[in-house]
C-alpha cells in the first residue's frame, strides 16, 4: 500500500493558465542551493519582523539581479495575490521540489512558516557543504588522472616512436618488456578510440537503463563496495536522510508523510527501496526503530537512537544528532582519503612514466655491455 500525496495536488492544483502567469521558464536555468538558501534566509527573517508574503516577494524581487530569479518571485507573488496557498504557487515550478512544497504546506497548516524557512535553510546549506566536500576529495585524483593521460599520451606518441626508429637499426630481439611498449604505442590511438567508444557506450546505456530496478540495484551495490569511496557514499547518504527526517519532524510532520517526503528526495536506490518497505511497516503498526532494523543500510547506531527517540518522544533531536555526526564523519573522511589519495596518484604517474623508461633504455643498456665486451 503506498500513500499517494498528489491526490491532494489533482484537486487543489489549476492550471497555470488561468492564474495569467507563465511558469515556462528556460529549462535551461537553474534555481541553486545557494539561491535557495539565500531564499529561504530571507524570507524568513521579513516573516519574523511582520511582513506579510506580498511584501516580502517584492523586497526579494526587487534585490535580485538575476532576471531569472526576479520573474520565479514575480509570478509567486501574482499567484499568492490572486489568493493561492504559497505552498501551491511554488508547486508550478519545476525548480522546486515536493520536500520543499510539502514542508511549506506543513508551516501554512501549522503556522510556523518562519520556522520551517529556517529549517529549509539549514537543509540546502548542509547540501553545499557537503557537495563541497565530495568535491573537494574527487577534484585532485580527477586532475592528476588527467595529466598523467597527458604524460601517457605524449610519451607514446612522441617519445617511444623516436626510441623505435633506433631500436630498428640494432638488428637484434628486443626484450618483452620494451616490445610491449612499442606494440603499445604502435596501436595506441586505437585502444583510446575503442576506449572512448566503450564510455560513450556506457554513459548511453546508462541513461537507457537508470530507471531499471534491476540496473539500479546493481550499480548501487558496486557503488557501495569501491574501496575508500564506498563507505563514504554511504555515509553521505545517511546524513542526507537523518537530516532530511530531522528537518521534517521537526516541523511537526506526521511520521508517515515524514517517511514518503524523504523517499520522494533520496536517489539512492538501496536507501530509497528501504525507505519504502519501512514506511508499509510502519502503516502496518510496527515501531520505526523495528521497521528501520530489517534493512542492512541502516546502522545500528540509527537503530538504538531510533528506540531511544520514540521513547521519549524526541525522534527530530535524535535524527538531528544523528545528521551532524554523519558530517563530522564525512569531514574525516574527505580529509583521509585526500592525504591518501595525493602518494597514491604520484606513485601512479611515477610508476607509469618509470615503466616507459626502463622499457626504451634497457635494450640501450644491453647494447653498451655487448660493445664493451
Amino acid at each position: 500500500m503506498k500513500i499517494d500525496l498528489s491526490q491532494n495536488n489533482k484537486k487543489t492544483k489549476k492550471p497555470s493558465l488561468s492564474l495569467g502567469y507563465d511558469t515556462k521558464l528556460p529549462s535551461f536555468k537553474r534555481f541553486s542551493n545557494k539561491q535557495k538558501e539565500d531564499f529561504y534566509r530571507e524570507f524568513s527573517t521579513l516573516l519574523k519582523s511582520g511582513v506579510d508574503y506580498n511584501q516580502a516577494l517584492q523586497i526579494l524581487s526587487g534585490q535580485q539581479k538575476s532576471k531569472f530569479l526576479k520573474t520565479i518571485y514575480e509570478q509567486i507573488n501574482s499567484a499568492i495575490v490572486k489568493g493561492r496557498p504559497l505552498h501551491q504557487a511554488i508547486q508550478d515550478f519545476k525548480h522546486f521540489s515536493p520536500y520543499e512544497y510539502y514542508s511549506i504546506k506543513i508551516g501554512e497548516d501549522t503556522r510556523r512558516l518562519p520556522e520551517v524557512f529556517d529549517q529549509l535553510q539549514k537543509y540546502f546549506a548542509r547540501k553545499i557543504k557537503m557537495k563541497r566536500q565530495v568535491v573537494s576529495v574527487l577534484a585532485y585524483p580527477v586532475f592528476v588522472l588527467f595529466i598523467t593521460f597527458g604524460v601517457l599520451y605524449f610519451m607514446l606518441n612522441f617519445v617511444v616512436p623516436m626510441f623505435s626508429s633506433i631500436f630498428k637499426q640494432f638488428g637484434k630481439e628486443l626484450p618483452g618488456i620494451t616490445q610491449f611498449v612499442l606494440d603499445l604505442s604502435e596501436n595506441f590511438n586505437t585502444i583510446l578510440l575503442v576506449f572512448l567508444l566503450i564510455v560513450l557506450g556506457f554513459v548511453f546505456g546508462h541513461k537507457l537503463l537508470k530507471a531499471n530496478k534491476k540496473y539500479r540495484h546493481l550499480t548501487s551495490k558496486l557503488l557501495m563496495n569501491i574501496p575508500f569511496f564506498g563507505p563514504l557514499f554511504t555515509k553521505i547518504y545517511l546524513a542526507r536522510f537523518c537530516q532530511s527526517f530531522s528537518l521534517l519532524l521537526a516541523a511537526k510532520t506526521p511520521l508517515i508523510t515524514a517517511l514518503d517526503l524523504t523517499e520522494k528526495m533520496i536517489s539512492f536506490y538501496p536507501l530509497k527501496t528501504a525507505l519504502y518497505h519501512t514506511r508499509i511497516d510502519v502503516l502496518k503498526g510496527e515501531t520505526l526503530a523495528n521497521s528501520l532494523a530489517k534493512h542492512s543500510f541502516f546502522t545500528p547506531k540509527i537503530i538504538s537512537l531510533t528506540v531511544i527517540g520514540e521513547q521519549i518522544n524526541e525522534l527530530d533531536k535524535m535524527y538531528d544528532n544523528l545528521a551532524n555526526q554523519y558530517n563530522e564523519d564525512i569531514d574525516h573522511s574527505t580529509k583521509l582519503i585526500g592525504t591518501i589519495l595525493e602518494p597514491v596518484m604520484i606513485l601512479l604517474i611515477g610508476s607509469i612514466v618509470g615503466f616507459i623508461m626502463v622499457a626504451m633504455y634497457s635494450p640501450i643498456f644491453n647494447l653498451s655491455k655487448i660493445l664493451e665486451r
